[in-house]
C-alpha cells in the first residue's frame, strides 16, 4: 500500500490538496487518513468498487460533509472548508449522478438560481440579462439550446449540460464529475468527452468517477485508487494495467470476462409476450423468456427497452397484446405480477426499487410479505433471519439490517433491490440496467449471481446499454429500434457489431 502524496505532474503546487482526511459516520469510517491531490488543468480519474469512499471523499470535498480531521490547502495556502459556500468561493462544483435541477423551472432559471441578477425595480430579476447570461454560458461549452426550455423538457445528456453550466457560471476550477455516462449513449458520451476536452485546455481541472475502464484509460493524466475508506495508490494510466486497477480496487483477482455456462438447452417457454403495444409508444412486441436461460433486451437509448420491461411487469397499461406467464395469461398490476412470480429491478432503484427511509431489513422483506408470513401475523425474528441470510448471501456492505437503506452505496443498494425479489421466490427476474454506477467487482458478483438463478431454474430477462454485458452475459438477445423489435439474435450471432447494426439501421 502507499500513502505517499501524488506522484510528480508538471506543475509543482496542486490546486487543491486534502491531507489526511478521516471521516466516521456510526458504524462505518468512511474515510481514513486519505490524501487527495489536483493540479490544474487536470483529468483525475477517482476509482474504487462502491463503498470504498469514492462519494464521502467528494462530499468533503465540496463541503457537504465536514471531515473530523485533515486539512486542505489551495495553491499551497492552508485553508477552512467547513460549507458548501467555502467550496464554491475556491471555484468547486460537483456534478452527482443525481442532478439537482428545478424540473419546472428553465435553463436560465436553473443556472443562476440563487444568483440572478436584479430587475430595475427592487425585488424583481431582469429577465432579458438572465436569458442573455445564460446564452453566453452554454455558448462557452458548446450546447445550442433556447435557454428558456423548461428542464423537464430535456433528456438527461441535456440536463448533464446545464449541470456543467450552471458549474462553469459559478466560475468552477475544479469540477467534480460523478458517472457522468452512466445514462448516455455512445454519441452523448463523445459530446461529453470534447467539453471535457475543452474545459482541460481552459484549466479547468476535473476529478472524473467512473467504474468504466475504457473511460478510465480514454481520459485520465492521473489515477487514485481507494479502498475501504484508504488510498491504496496513485498511478498513471500509461504505468498500469487494467487488471492490475481492479486488483488495488477489490483486494483480489477479478475476471472482468463474465464467464457463464450458456444454456445448452433451455427449459420450457416461461415468458410470452404477443403483439404488445402500449401508450408508452412500444409497439407490437413479441418475445419468449425458457427456463434456465438470460435473454438480453438491447437497443439505444429511447428505443423502448425500460417501456417493455415495465409493461410486463403491469406498472404501465397497454392497449393491446397478450402476456402469457407460465402457462397462464397475465395482465393488469405490479402486485398480480409479483405474486405470479415475475421481479422487476428497475432502472431508477432510488425512486422506483428501494423505500429509502426505511431498513436494510425492511426492504429485503417487502416482496416476500405474503410468503414469509401467510397468516398475516409479523414476526420479527423471521424477517432478521430472512435478510441476515441475504446480506450474507450478496455480500451487502452495512453495518446491520437495522441500516437505513438509502445510507449505502449504490452498488449495495443495488443488491438490496435484487434481494427482496429472491426472498420473494421468484421465477422470472426482468433486470433493467443491473450494473449501472457499480463496480467492476460487484459486476461480477450480481452476473454470477443471475447465473446462479437461472441454472437453478429459473429465467432472466436483461436489459443494458452496455454491449459487452450483453454478448458476454446472454444466451440470445432481442434488438429494438423506435420501440419495435428489430432483431433476434442467437447465441452464435450475438456480436456488439450485429447488435449496433440492428438498433441503429433498417436491416
Amino acid at each position: 500500500m502507499s500513502d505517499a502524496l501524488p506522484i510528480e505532474v508538471t506543475s509543482p503546487t496542486p490546486l487543491l490538496e486534502l491531507r489526511g482526511i478521516s471521516k466516521e459516520f456510526p458504524g462505518v469510517k468512511a474515510l481514513d487518513d486519505v490524501s487527495f491531490a489536483i493540479y490544474p488543468g487536470e483529468v483525475h480519474m477517482l476509482l474504487g468498487e462502491n463503498g470504498a469512499g469514492k462519494s464521502s471523499l467528494m462530499k468533503v470535498l465540496c463541503g457537504a460533509y465536514r471531515a473530523d480531521s485533515g486539512e486542505f490547502y489551495h495553491k499551497g495556502e492552508k485553508v477552512a472548508v467547513n460549507s458548501t459556500a467555502d467550496a464554491q468561493k475556491l471555484g468547486i462544483a460537483v456534478i452527482f449522478q443525481e442532478f439537482s435541477l428545478v424540473p419546472y423551472l428553465d435553463i436560465a432559471q436553473n443556472i443562476f438560481l440563487g444568483r440572478e441578477p436584479k430587475g430595475r425595480i427592487p425585488g424583481t430579476i431582469d429577465r432579458r440579462q438572465i436569458l442573455v447570461d445564460a446564452r453566453r454560458v452554454l455558448g462557452t461549452i458548446g450546447f445550442d439550446i433556447d435557454p428558456s426550455t423548461t428542464v423537464d423538457k430535456l433528456g438527461v445528456a441535456q440536463q448533464q449540460m446545464v449541470e456543467i453550466a450552471k458549474a462553469i457560471s459559478q466560475n468552477a476550477r475544479i469540477l467534480v464529475m460523478d458517472e457522468p455516462t452512466a445514462a448516455l449513449s455512445d454519441r452523448e458520451t463523445e459530446l461529453l468527452f470534447a467539453l471535457i476536452a475543452r474545459l482541460k485546455a481552459d484549466g479547468v481541472s476535473i476529478v472524473y468517477i467512473s467504474h468504466r475502464m475504457a473511460e478510465v484509460f480514454a481520459l485520465g493524466d492521473r489515477i487514485t485508487v481507494l479502498r475501504d475508506g484508504r488510498r491504496i495508490d496513485g498511478v498513471r494510466p500509461a504505468d498500469v494495467t487494467p487488471d492490475q486497477l481492479v486488483r488495488m480496487m477489490v483486494g483480489r483477482n477479478v475476471d472482468m470476462t463474465y464467464p457463464r455456462h450458456f444454456a445448452a438447452k433451455p427449459g420450457e417457454v416461461l415468458l410470452e409476450v404477443k403483439g404488445l403495444t402500449a401508450p408508452t409508444g412500444i409497439s407490437d412486441i413479441n418475445i419468449e423468456v425458457r427456463r434456465g436461460e438470460i435473454v438480453g433486451l438491447c437497443g439505444l437509448v429511447g428505443s423502448g427497452r425500460s417501456e417493455v420491461a415495465r409493461a410486463i411487469f403491469g406498472a404501465d397499461p397497454v392497449t393491446s397484446g397478450e402476456i402469457v406467464f407460465d402457462g397462464k395469461t397475465i395482465s393488469g398490476e405490479p402486485d398480480l405480477a409479483t405474486r405470479r412470480g415475475i421481479a422487476l429491478i428497475p432502472e431508477s432503484r432510488k425512486s422506483e426499487g428501494l423505500a429509502l427511509l426505511r431498513s436494510v431489513s425492511d426492504n429485503l422483506v417487502v416482496s416476500a410479505l405474503r410468503k414469509l408470513f401467510p397468516s398475516g401475523l409479523f414476526d420479527q425474528r423471521r424477517a432478521q433471519r430472512t435478510s441476515d441470510g441475504l446480506i450474507r448471501q450478496l455480500r451487502i456492505a452495512t453495518p446491520s439490517a437495522r441500516q437505513t437503506v438509502g445510507l449505502l452505496s449504490g452498488g449495495n443498494q443495488q443488491k438490496v433491490v435484487i434481494g427482496k425479489w429472491l426472498a420473494a421466490g421468484s421465477k422470472l427476474f426482468i433486470f433493467d440496467e443491473p450494473t449501472r454506477g457499480i463496480d467492476i467487482g460487484a459486476k461480477s458478483e450480481i452476473f454470477a449471481l443471475i447465473d446462479r438463478l437461472v441454472a437453478e431454474g429459473a429465467a432472466a430477462l436483461m436489459i443494458s446499454s452496455e454491449q459487452v454485458e450483453i454478448c458476454h452475459v446472454c444466451d440470445r438477445a432481442y434488438v429494438m429500434r423506435e420501440g419495435r423489435i428489430a432483431g433476434h439474435l442467437t447465441r452464435n450471432e450475438l456480436t456488439e457489431e450485429n447488435i449496433v447494426r440492428l438498433g441503429m439501421h433498417h436491416a
